[in-house]
């Protein structure tokens, strides 16, 4: 070809003209598309529109420690309403239907009214079958209604246990922007108890569905068939420390009384058995008008919300009498011979503190059997406070217990340097500790404290953190994980233990203060206690462990404003011994989940 072809200036007009006119053909076929089609385009786009409905997981299983469901799940329906295009005339039918109050669904949105007008508002779980179809007949009358699925908790199992699993709610705005993604409004997140310690554990994460709607939003088929539908993942499920049958005959013992138990396994720290009563009943916080129940169990003068196996703070009364007893013999004060004659109580100075019986001649077996105050009064004036601040905080009394649960306190143990703070410098007496020999006095414990207490000297001082859950089973692996909690050692002689430990088997099994509690086959060993009371009655304590020679099960029981700890507290401690060590309650060895 002529190299010259498109030189001449007639050719390259033509050229220029050829290529003006094809681009100009292009943008009219783009403005007719756009322009003339347009109806036909937006007609066809939003006959091809996707939806995203986000798909919450179910929350994870709570199994008792041989697999045993505690806490399950179900299904249920929720009626929601967005209210950006929600039409407000339509509330009186709708809370007709659901039968609920005048007035409901305006409070539900007010409430939630910081949240985005955009973002469907829960108005009420559990709704029937019956309402979700009305909805669904009545879709184009009722704009901004529309329902969903999800699980909530199951309770129905047998065991209540409100204080140790805790209750779960539907997540506020402060939480919600601290959740980075994880969650939506609307969504139910643990708010106590285990649900609250493990929540990321339990919760799962959410998945996907993709559907093709049409202009007025009726979904006409799956985007891609579901191929690009994200599946959500289950929460793990949680293995616990609970035994079903302890737990069951502790919360049977308490239908009528007010107080707390717990039981651990003394090698391990796992809780066996986890009472604080009254309880609460966990399956309205599961409803949207759980806020009404709140208020009232606020208001209640029995206290169901506060957790007392964890936060209730009495005087341990005798059942400190041990400690008292280990203190004098790790520091060489006394030996175990150390007698004392008994008339019926001690005269210090001006006073006379008594004691419940004349019980002559006692040596340290023979006062923890018989709760010989007499014995602890001239016992605790020749340890002292330095010893008893010590030995108390060795056997974690005054402190934290860390359980997982977290919401404790620690109690009280009186020091010097208390009682220079509370009295004065120098304005304090011995008088003042004859009381604390007794486990009365300025000495706060809580029944944790106590099981952890009596754990210890079942197993000569040596215990792990008390826990309520063993580990987990991976949802995507099926695999097992166990959690590992810190060793707890108090360093004193095995020696020191046996004496103390022999005086406890005798309250039981010889002649002292809880000797009809005696079972056939099984050996406890324990210890009566009273807990004095300014405002009522006074309250019963009872500590326990066995069997006596290989402990498989430590207790703290506290029964208010009953009396006389071997009457009330006892009895109920052996329930929970027997149904634990019963045969036929088998035990689950969890390698096999491994």
């Amino acid at each position: 070809m002529d190299e010259n072809y498109f030189g001449s200036p007639l050719r390259r007009q033509i050229v220029f003209f050829i290529i003006i006119g094809f681009f100009s053909l292009q943008v009219f076929q783009l403005v007719r598309m756009q322009l003339l089609n347009r109806a036909k385009y937006e007609e066809k786009s939003n006959e091809n529109s996707i939806k995203t409905v986000v798909i919450s997981p179910a929350r994870g299983i709570l199994y008792d420690r041989n697999i045993n469901i505690m806490v399950g799940n179900k299904a249920s329906f929720i009626l929601q309403i967005t209210p950006d295009n929600y039409d407000k005339k339509n509330t009186r039918e709708i809370e007709t239907v659901l039968g609920v109050d005048s007035g409901y669904i305006d409070l539900i949105l007010r409430k939630n009214r910081k949240y985005s007008r955009y973002s469907p508002r829960n108005i009420l779980r559990n709704v029937s079958y019956d309402v979700i179809s009305w909805v669904d007949e009545n879709k184009d009358a009722l704009p901004g209604v529309d329902y969903t699925v999800q699980t909530q908790r199951d309770y129905s199992f047998g065991v209540m246990s409100s204080h140790a699993f805790g209750y779960t709610k539907e997540i506020d705005q402060k939480s919600l922007k601290k959740s980075k993604d994880i969650y939506s409004m609307g969504d139910y997140v643990g708010a106590s108890g285990i649900e609250k310690s493990y929540e990321k554990y339990l919760r799962g994460s959410k998945g996907k569905e993709f559907y093709i709607v049409n202009s007025r939003q009726k979904v006409v088929g799956r985007y891609e068939g579901g191929k690009e539908d994200i599946p959500p993942v289950k929460g793990n499920d949680l293995i616990l420390t609970l035994d079903k049958n302890a737990q069951t005959a502790a919360e049977e013992a308490f239908t009528e009384y007010t107080g707390a138990v717990v039981a651990i396994e003394p090698s391990t720290g796992e809780i066996l058995a986890f009472v604080s009563s009254p309880e609460y009943d966990l399956s309205k916080f599961a409803s949207v008008t759980s806020s009404d129940y709140w208020d009232t169990l606020s208001t209640d003068p029995n206290k169901p919300l506060f957790n007392r196996a964890t936060m209730m703070r009495n005087p341990p009364g005798s059942t400190f009498k041990m400690l008292i007893a280990i203190a004098a013999l790790e520091e060489n004060i006394v030996t175990p011979s150390f007698t004392v004659n008994c008339k019926g109580g001690l005269r210090f100075g001006n006073r006379f503190f008594k004691c419940t019986h004349h019980h002559g001649l006692v040596n340290m077996v023979s006062a923890i059997e018989r709760s010989c105050n007499t014995y602890f009064y001239q016992l605790i004036l020749k340890v002292g406070i330095d010893n008893l601040y010590k030995y108390s905080k060795m056997f974690g009394f005054g402190e934290k217990t860390n359980i997982d649960i977290g919401h404790e306190f620690k109690g009280l143990i009186p020091s010097r340097e208390y009682y220079d703070r509370v009295y004065g410098r120098g304005k304090w007496t011995n008088g003042n500790l004859i009381s604390l020999g007794i486990g009365q006095g300025e000495i706060l414990t809580t029944p944790l404290q106590l099981a952890k207490y009596a754990a210890l000297l079942a197993n000569f001082g040596k215990t792990k953190t008390p826990h309520l859950v063993r580990g987990y089973i991976e949802s995507q692996t099926n695999r097992y994980v166990p959690f590992e909690f810190d060793s707890v050692q108090v360093n004193v002689k095995k020696s020191s233990f046996d004496i103390v430990r022999e005086g406890m088997y005798k309250v039981v099994q010889g002649k002292g203060t809880a000797r009809w509690i005696r079972l056939k086959d099984i050996a406890i060993a324990g210890k009566t206690g009273t807990a004095q009371n300014p405002h009522g009655k006074d309250h019963a304590l009872f500590i326990a462990f066995a069997p006596y020679e290989n402990p498989k099960i430590a207790v703290a029981v506290i029964v208010e404003n009953v009396g006389y700890g071997s009457t009330y507290a006892a009895p109920i401690a052996k329930n929970i011994i027997k149904a634990y060590l019963d045969p036929g309650n088998k035990k689950l060895n969890l390698l096999g989940l491994n």
